[in-house]
């Protein structure tokens, strides 16, 4: 009989209770810990839509990051060159983390099918987002720089929401 009997319910507790892990040290926390970040990650690698929302807003965000560094290297050569390569490289990368880790179709979708769609819908994104900020510009010249960039926040998060539904719907 151990010193300290106490009673162990797995399904009510889910991490180690303090009594277990002193007695087995951090090998129960360990094991507690794997086990519910286990589920976790096979959740997020699922084909569930919210854990293909998640996995897209991560690939969008290394996509501008690489953008800005992208943009950041070649500024000395002029800002539209800057622009052209960050935005051509980003658009390309991020398709094909899309098509191979956010959306699982590698083989279902060839390559190139990802880039021309992928890249079609990055214009209309585009497109979608300039005539906007047009029309806000002559509807409501007088916007404060706050106003205009939440204005901002909210098309291009509007944009990227039906980029996600055509990629998840149409093109994967």
């Amino acid at each position: 009989m151990a010193v300290l009997d106490i009673p162990q319910r797995d399904a009510m507790l889910p991490v180690p209770t303090l009594a277990h892990t002193y007695a087995y040290g951090f090998e129960a926390l360990r094991t507690g810990w794997t086990r519910h970040g286990g589920a976790l990650g096979a959740w997020l690698r699922s084909e569930h839509a919210l854990a293909q929302l998640i996995r897209f807003a991560l690939v969008g965000g290394l996509s501008n990051i690489g953008y800005l560094l992208l943009f950041m290297a070649l500024y000395g050569g002029g800002v539209q060159m800057a622009n052209l390569a960050g935005s051509v490289v980003s658009t390309a990368l991020a398709n094909e983390l899309h098509r191979r880790l956010t959306f699982h179709a590698a083989g279902r979708v060839r390559w190139f099918t990802a880039q021309i769609e992928g890249g079609g819908l990055a214009l209309a994104g585009l497109a979608i987002t300039s005539a906007s900020l047009a029309v806000l510009g002559h509807v409501a010249p007088g916007l404060t720089d706050v106003a205009q960039a939440l204005a901002v926040l909210a098309i291009t998060a509007a944009v990227g929401t039906l980029r996600f539904l055509t990629l998840r719907l149409w093109v994967f």
